[in-house]
């Protein structure tokens, strides 16, 4: 057995030799014919890596408002309930505040989302404005002023208008100037400045909240939307160990508050940060593999272009094949010969696309701090893996049929086709 051993590695060791000294004889023609592995696997590891990061980047802001929080926010109905599909307008500031006096619930605040142009002289630009009561600024561990003060509940109650700006937004309309005291304009309403607040990284999209107004709900509501519901409550816990029972309890008041009395009909949804984490870290592995998917046509195109060069490269090489064989190679040993050149092919490619992926994930993750990102480049360990293996099948299902085309030469017709 052990001599039988031997002989296999001597012959699979020879056949290695023969591949690579070919590979290097046409260096150029297979830098070219891996180019499509190349790809595929540069976009696997930036895929993994993105991924990564956005993940990152999403669950340290949620976070940020730390592990302590509850949300509770508007839900459409099942398709079973009796509601009609539309919007939503239950969640009440008094709802908030209800829930506010239960036990364990530290603070609460509530958010509504507008947008309107704010003005100050001849500056003025289309932002959005957040409502939120006034807990908002202790919740929110984020918040941090950089002049001034946040507006007060007496505030919220009094539906004062009073605005505390993102940084962007007093850069633009204040320069250098001091914006505490001034009068802007918000929906044509004239509101004061009462705080400025410091720069904050992280923000993406659409929720950039260095260019947002910060006003007090009830004013927001009352004076410029005509509203009376908020899209959501923001609870922070004195006890994170019984969240869940805290979460269940906020069910119960609402359902009492809103004479639900099947769970199916609840038009909000209350989650808890774990919650809340468990369902980020679901739909960005979902995004991610689902890309993942789409890249790995590029490698299986990759594949069928090694394909159609292992056939040339048989063609080309068919005196040598019958030469072997003349001297006593069988035809595993000329279907190992080929088929490691296919699988060394694939290999040569994923190494490069590993160092491409890995130097187009890190220029990305500097490229997205430079806006603002905190956004982290981590070696995506899966994705080189996933590529390896897949690229490595890749060679090994592309490259047998040729390898053993060119086992099945008959010798003297090989050798007859050097003449």
């Amino acid at each position: 057995m052990p001599c039988i051993m031997n002989k296999l590695i001597s012959k699979i060791q020879i056949a290695f030799k023969l591949a690579l000294t070919s590979l290097r004889l046409n260096i150029l023609r297979t830098s070219l014919t891996v180019l499509g592995i190349v790809v595929g696997v540069t976009s696997i590891v930036v895929v993994f890596s993105a991924g990564d990061g956005l993940r990152s980047l999403i669950l340290g802001e949620v976070e940020s408002y730390g592990t302590n929080i509850i949300q509770t926010e508007v839900k459409t109905p099942s398709e079973s309930a009796s509601f009609a599909v539309g919007e939503i307008t239950s969640l009440k500031v008094s709802d908030m505040e209800a829930i506010d006096r239960l036990n364990n619930v530290k603070y609460s605040y509530a958010a509504t989302l507008g947008q309107d142009r704010i003005k100050y002289g001849s500056e003025s630009q289309k932002v959005f404005i957040f409502g939120v009561s006034a807990p908002y600024q202790y919740i929110d561990s984020a918040t941090n002023l950089v002049e001034g003060t946040f507006f007060s509940e007496a505030d919220d109650r009094g539906q004062a208008q009073v605005a505390v700006l993102g940084s962007k937004i007093k850069e633009t309309l204040f320069g250098d100037q001091t914006a505490v005291g001034e009068f802007v304009s918000l929906g044509g309403k004239k509101f004061r400045v009462v705080g400025v607040l410091e720069e904050r990284g992280g923000s993406f999209g659409f929720m950039d909240f260095n260019d947002m107004a910060f006003i007090p709900i009830n004013t927001l509501h009352k004076k410029m939307l005509g509203i009376d519901y908020a899209m959501y409550f923001i609870h922070e816990l004195y006890n994170t160990d019984i969240a869940d029972e805290t979460a269940e309890e906020i069910r119960y008041l609402l359902r009492e508050r809103h004479d639900i009395d099947n769970p199916d009909k609840d038009d909000f949804r209350v989650s808890t940060m774990e919650e809340m984490i468990d369902i980020l870290n679901t739909v960005t592995g979902a995004i991610t593999f689902l890309l993942l998917a789409i890249v790995l046509i590029s490698l299986l195109v990759g594949g069928v272009g090694i394909m159609n060069i292992m056939y040339v490269t048989v063609s080309e090489r068919t005196p040598e094949i019958g030469l072997r064989k003349a001297l006593g190679a069988k035809k595993g040993d000329i279907t190992w010969q080929f088929l490691i050149e296919a699988v060394l092919i694939t290999f040569w490619g994923w190494l490069l696309g590993v160092i491409f992926g890995l130097v187009l994930a890190y220029i990305f993750a500097l490229l997205a701090n430079r806006f603002g990102l905190n956004w982290y480049f981590t070696f995506p360990f899966q994705g080189v893996l996933i590529s390896l293996l897949f690229s490595l099948g890749c060679g090994f299902l592309f490259g047998i049929r040729p390898a053993q085309q060119a086992s099945r030469l008959d010798p003297i017709t090989a050798l007859r086709k050097e003449d």
